[in-house]
């Protein structure tokens, strides 16, 4: 009798159920993403999964690298600084003759220009790239960007103008940057109101960094290969600004313009006395910058704003 009851509250063969529900594990099974309701045989459902371990493949495989990223996208920002700052040293008679001749500036105001610009981006490089007064050094190399949009009379060149918007968007990411850095410092202290910048900082950085590759569709004759480069392009673009995938898109446009400046502005194959070797020269340290800025935008995430974190929440 007693037997019976043992039988009979534990059976001699249990058969195993499986959680229906998923309560039974105390851990989510790895490398697997699966929408809640979500029909494992849906082809949609089997991409997510495949991207996902893609992604995580992606991340295990950076990992020595990343660490690098902030110095590299830092120095890559203000690389065209630099590029511009030596050649108004190297050039610096050509550089007076067209401000007086062709930009009306008077003989002392024409060298005060130019030393304000060659300072102010020598000191603002510098100290972007050793993370020292980095707010300081943002807000001088904007005052560069616009003074010589006016100074050079670019401002309303169309080309120009995306490619500096890009620029500018690369040095707002430096601001965020910072801004990361300088709360992880007080982390104990309140800092909502910086918090809530930092998101838009970070947003405005994102979105005026798709701009250099909305000139360059723009502009340029069109062929089969283009056509195909800038739907890829543009799509990573747009993911970049809604902040979706963000990290993976700016990967891609890095990997992207990195190609297209090497093969397109390839300013070494001019030779030197061509007028066209300066304004190829000018392009690729500007595309230099704008890469340096997406690698920044990989390394810190998109920020608050973003798809990507209302995915977290939600």
């Amino acid at each position: 009798m007693s037997t019976q009851r043992i039988n009979i509250a534990r059976p001699s063969q249990p058969a195993y159920q499986p959680d229906p529900h998923g309560f039974g594990n105390s851990r989510p099974s790895p490398n697997v993403y699966r929408a809640p309701g979500g029909n494992p045989d849906d082809p949609l459902e089997k991409l997510r999964t495949i991207a996902t371990k893609m992604e995580d493949q992606v991340e295990i495989m950076s990992q020595p690298l990343k660490p690098h990223l902030p110095v590299i996208g830092r120095f890559l920002i203000v690389v065209t600084f630099l590029e511009d700052a030596l050649r108004m040293i190297t050039q610096w008679g050509d550089q007076v003759w067209y401000l007086q001749k062709h930009r009306g500036f008077p003989w002392g105001l024409s060298h005060l220009f130019l030393i304000f610009n060659i300072l102010t981006m020598f000191a603002g490089s510098g100290a972007i790239i050793t993370k020292r007064y980095t707010e300081f050094a943002v807000g001088g190399l904007l005052a560069v960007v616009i003074i010589q949009g006016f100074g050079y009379g670019l401002i309303f060149d169309l080309t120009f103008f995306l490619r500096n918007l890009s620029v500018i968007g690369g040095l707002l990411m430096v601001f965020s940057d910072s801004m990361i850095q300088r709360r992880a410092r007080f982390a104990g202290l309140p800092s909502i109101s910086e918090n809530d910048r930092r998101k838009y900082f970070q947003l405005a950085g994102r979105v005026l960094l798709i701009f250099l590759f909305i000139g360059f569709i723009l502009q340029g004759e069109w062929t089969i290969s283009r056509i195909i480069v800038s739907i890829f392009g543009l799509g990573a673009c747009v993911m970049v600004a809604v902040g979706f995938k963000a990290k993976w898109s700016a990967g891609f446009l890095v990997v992207l313009l990195s190609v297209f400046n090497v093969f397109v502005n390839n300013w070494w194959s001019v030779h030197a006395a061509h007028p066209q070797r300066d304004f190829l020269k000018y392009d690729f340290f500007q595309t230099l910058s704008i890469v340096g800025g997406l690698l920044l935008l990989v390394n810190m995430g998109p920020g608050g704003l973003s798809v990507d974190e209302k995915k977290k929440i939600y």
